[in-house]
């Protein structure tokens, strides 16, 4: 039952995040209430998904996880070692810099490789659905961006080194507390010592 709740959660939450990459039929919902309550929609819906998820594989897990392979010890040190830089490019979309420019879109790129790292690490049924549905999700969203003719929000100002700094400090800062606190308490596997 976990799966296909987290199943129905990554359906929502992958799809409400299609909506954006389709420009017409987003024009047309924000025409029905206007962009306040497409935003509201939007959010509601994301957060539902992400709450499905959520308890969907917090449900499989406790369930008892399905194994497809058992991943070698090392693909948890190398997953560990992505997770960092995962981390600073996801901080790196909104303190833009030079990691901003180059990669163009961090975001996206960050949640590749947090994708990945997961994949390597994990060799569970459930890891590989979820992780690799959003690893679709961002690899199909990546295509979009190529294809859209408009931004589709306002600008964020880029800035120069200073702002690669801060995210990198703040990426760290982020990827401790995920490792030691968050990841091991809320997930309830260590990153580290495992």
């Amino acid at each position: 039952m976990g799966l296909a709740i987290m199943i129905l959660g990554l359906a929502l939450f992958v799809g409400v995040h299609a909506v954006t990459t389709q420009r017409d039929l987003r024009a047309r919902l924000i025409g029905f209430g206007g962009d306040a309550v497409y935003k509201i929609g939007y959010a509601i819906l994301a957060i539902v998904g992400i709450a499905l998820i959520s308890y969907g594989f917090g449900s499989y897990r406790a369930a008892g996880m399905i194994d497809i392979w058992h991943p070698p010890l090392w693909t948890k040190h190398l997953a560990a070692a992505l997770m960092l830089p995962a981390v600073i490019m996801v901080v790196s979309a909104y303190l833009r810099g030079r990691i901003y420019t180059t990669l163009k879109h961090p975001m996206l790129t960050g949640v590749k490789t947090w994708a990945v790292a997961h994949l390597i690490a994990n060799g569970d049924l459930g890891s590989i659905i979820l992780f690799g549905t959003l690893l679709g999700w961002a690899v199909f969203d990546r295509i979009s961006l190529k294809r859209r003719s408009d931004p589709g929000s306002p600008p964020i100002p880029v800035g120069g080194p200073k702002n690669d700094l801060i995210a990198i400090a703040v990426g760290i800062i982020a990827y401790l507390a995920l490792a030691f606190a968050f990841h091991p308490v809320v997930i309830g596997v260590p990153v580290f010592g495992a």
